[in-house]
């Protein structure tokens, strides 16, 4: 009789004929015994069915080229629950605005984008398709000089955002050379900031209990926004970044944000 070996043969042993008998009873037990199989591992794909609760978090977009704000509902199913493969994946998209003069260009790109995070896989292609989009108007700058080339790129910075609190996108890191160089940078930019001659900011100053006539509420506005901010108020955009952090010394452009630097 032929017999398959489907495992790995450790040792060996001749049998006789009257003892191959009285091993064939024990054989069932030791078969009884062997080790379950692991629980399978879910991953993202369309038949997954939606619980009845999601968690998720709210985001809200304030643009200039709208004039009420949109607000963006990113929902996650979390797989795996319990497990050492625990997930947590974006799920559903929902936007609301009491704007509703691109209601059903909304409903329509949200059904997409909801689409495709159910579809499973790499869904990260969604964060630059929508900051690749641009407003032939123009775009806007938000709170902090990060500028949006338009409202669909800001929903797309949204998006990211999300990614990488939940753990699906993260960060490039910089490395110690050059938190080294932004700091260094940083610290000389401000020094010398400091050291301006008080004779130019006399003169610029206005007279003592008159108010300056000179200064628009453009300008008093964006020195606000300087003083608020976390870079330099002398700081131009990135081009790299999109971020108002580039500072120039000694002819060398430097962001303080990403450390892209024309000098290399």
């Amino acid at each position: 009789m032929t017999i398959k070996i489907d495992k790995k043969i450790k040792g060996y042993a001749v049998v006789k004929p009257d003892e191959a008998a009285a091993a064939a009873p024990a054989a069932a037990p030791v078969a009884a015994e062997a080790e379950p199989a692991g629980a399978e591992v879910i991953q993202m794909h369309e038949k997954v069915e939606r619980p009845d609760t999601l968690i998720g978090a709210t985001y809200k977009i304030k643009s200039p080229l709208f004039e009420h704000a949109l607000y963006v509902t990113i929902n996650d199913i979390v797989l795996n629950q319990g497990t050492p493969h625990e997930l947590r994946r974006p799920f559903e998209i929902f936007i609301n605005s009491k704007n509703m003069d691109h209601f059903q260009w909304i409903v329509a790109l949200t059904r997409i984008m909801s689409a495709v995070f159910r579809k499973g896989g790499d869904v990260t292609f969604l964060v630059e398709e929508l900051k690749a989009v641009f407003d032939p108007r123009g775009g806007y700058f938000k709170t902090g000089g990060v500028y949006m080339p338009s409202i669909v790129a800001e929903l797309g910075a949204v998006i990211e955002q999300h990614m990488k609190m939940i753990g699906l996108l993260h960060d490039p890191e910089l490395d110690a050379g050059q938190r080294a160089l932004i700091a260094e940078k940083r610290a000389e930019y401000e020094a010398r900031s400091k050291k301006k001659p008080d004779v130019e900011a006399a003169a610029a100053a206005p007279v003592a209990g008159s108010k300056s006539k000179s200064e628009s509420p453009a300008s008093a506005a964006t020195g606000g926004e300087a003083e608020s901010g976390a870079f330099p108020p002398g700081a131009t955009l990135c081009h790299k970044c999109n971020t108002n952090a580039t500072i120039v010394m000694d002819g060398c452009a430097t962001c303080l944000n990403c450390g892209y630097s024309k000098c290399g």
